[in-house]
């Protein structure tokens, strides 16, 4: 990338292109978040696993007590958990199986 482009890119004169944007995440491990939103991630590059993680986990829980959830159901409980997740404040999962009693069918 020249030095034009940079300067143009950084006063706002011109949009980075998403293959720019791609290839300093790879190169450098630039947070895309601070770069698009002018905000830090909370955990650049754990938030899918983690998720992933919380998602097994909360499956092999309803398999084991026979519990079952309609699909809303389970995504509303995902989405609750991982956005307390991203803003630091994981929530135990003792108060994620008081939601599925709250929830259950």
């Amino acid at each position: 990338m020249s030095q034009r482009a940079y300067q143009s890119y950084e006063t706002g004169k011109r949009s980075i292109p998403v293959e720019a944007l791609v290839d300093m995440h790879r190169q450098f491990g630039t947070d895309l978040n601070w770069i698009l939103l002018g905000v830090d991630a909370v955990r650049p590059g754990h938030d899918l696993a983690a998720l992933e993680g919380f998602e097994t986990a909360l499956d092999r829980h309803l398999s084991a007590t026979g519990v079952r959830l309609k699909s809303e159901k389970r995504g509303a409980i995902v989405a609750r958990w991982y956005r307390s997740f991203l803003e630091g404040k994981e929530i135990p999962m003792d108060d994620v199986h008081t939601w599925i009693e709250l929830l259950r069918e």
